[in-house]
């Protein structure tokens, strides 16, 4: 398969290439110190990417978006990992749950806002003794007339603080099997009897949040698909968090290899053979990871959606961000621990949650054993 790009998308990565020279923002980590700080930059972000015609790409144009090919968003995301620009919001795939099963007045009303960046999103999915076993959840909403009362609690839920507004999957039939009495909901992360607690992860930063529902009313015209069809857009957005938009976290990957090879030669240590060994074995991870992805981006771009395959991108991704990361706190020393300007411990502390978050890498491999290779539960 010829994975190389035409005419068209190489002038586009070229157009994004010399945008970013100009509008990126720079020493940016330095400048947002404060979560409310990276909220804000996060916000602005979005606005000057959606200005500059680069949100939305792969999007219907009757929503917003510009109706090119999956691969556009990844060359897109390939080049803002380059530039280690800020990242950008939960719209690619939190959005496409609204425009695949939202209605006509739904689309409408939330997919331009969220494009340009006018309200944030969070996903309201995993809650206690209910994340990697996500169907367990326990979050009720019960109807009264034409408003749900939404009662529970949701836990792990990234970027909360920040939010406008939730994707919120609640229990809408006690009786029915765990996968099918799930409905999905629509509402505002700063409704009456919401409380949003940010949580502090390994290295210190308030990554995620708990939430708690308190009688909390969501009015009937804020559920998306049908009652009961939750679990179905629970997978949509898990298949497409999960899948090809990964690339731009590849591209991050590589710069930051390429940076720890720059310290390893300054500290007199590519001679080293163990030194060496460790930076090819975290080379051929990435390398393996880019290849699964792009050949996951040409299976969308040949119209088949994001499946469970998405899977091995995630493994490959846990595995290859904790490999690079052990290497940079090994090139530190002693200087992760008595340095203060040294990120590197944080950095290692950072990557073991990525075994967690979007599902643990027993859950990945669990859907790679039974939906993939379709081996006995």
């Amino acid at each position: 398969m010829d994975y190389r790009e035409n005419a068209e998308e190489l002038a586009f990565r070229t157009r994004v290439r010399e945008w970013l020279l100009v509008n990126a923002p720079t020493n940016w980590r330095e400048e947002a110190k404060t979560e409310e700080q990276m909220g804000a930059l996060h916000r602005r972000w979005q606005r000057t990417l959606y200005e500059g015609g680069f949100v939305g790409l792969s999007w219907p144009v009757e929503y917003g978006g510009h109706g090119l090919t999956a691969t556009y968003e990844a060359i897109l995301n390939d080049e803002l990992g380059r530039a280690d620009t800020p990242r950008i919001s939960f719209h690619n795939y939190l959005g496409r749950a609204i425009f695949t099963y939202g209605s006509e007045e739904q689309k409408q009303r939330f997919l331009p806002p969220m494009l340009r960046g006018d309200i944030q999103w969070c996903q309201g999915f995993s809650e206690p003794g209910a994340g990697s076993d996500l169907a367990n959840l326990r979050t009720s909403a019960e109807l009264k007339g034409d408003r749900y009362v939404v009662n529970g609690q949701k836990l792990w839920t990234s970027g909360a603080q920040h939010a406008d507004w939730c994707v919120l999957l609640v229990r809408t039939d006690k009786d029915a099997a765990k996968h099918r009495g799930i409905t999905c909901l629509l509402t505002s992360a700063k409704a009456p009897g919401i409380t949003i607690r940010p949580i502090k992860i390994s290295d210190g930063a308030p990554e995620t949040c708990e939430m708690f529902f308190d009688d909390v009313e969501v009015p009937i015209d804020q559920q998306i698909g049908e009652t009961g069809a939750g679990w179905r857009i629970a997978m949509t957005v898990l298949a497409f968090e999960r899948g090809p938009g990964d690339i731009g976290m590849i591209a991050t990957f590589q710069t930051a290899l390429r940076r720890l090879e720059g310290i390893a030669a300054e500290r007199g240590l590519l001679q080293d053979p163990e030194t060496r060994k460790a930076i090819a074995r975290v080379y051929v991870i990435g390398e393996a990871l880019r290849l699964n992805v792009v050949e996951q981006l040409s299976q969308r771009n040949a119209g088949k959606p994001p499946g469970p395959e998405g899977s091995v991108a995630r493994l490959l991704l846990t595995k290859a961000e904790q490999a690079m990361r052990t290497l940079e706190l090994e090139l530190s020393g002693a200087a992760a621990f008595t340095e203060p300007g040294d990120t590197s411990f944080a950095s290692y502390l950072r990557s073991r949650t990525i075994s967690i978050f979007g599902g643990t890498s027993q859950i990945q491999k669990n859907i790679l054993a039974n939906q993939v290779l379709g081996m006995p539960r």
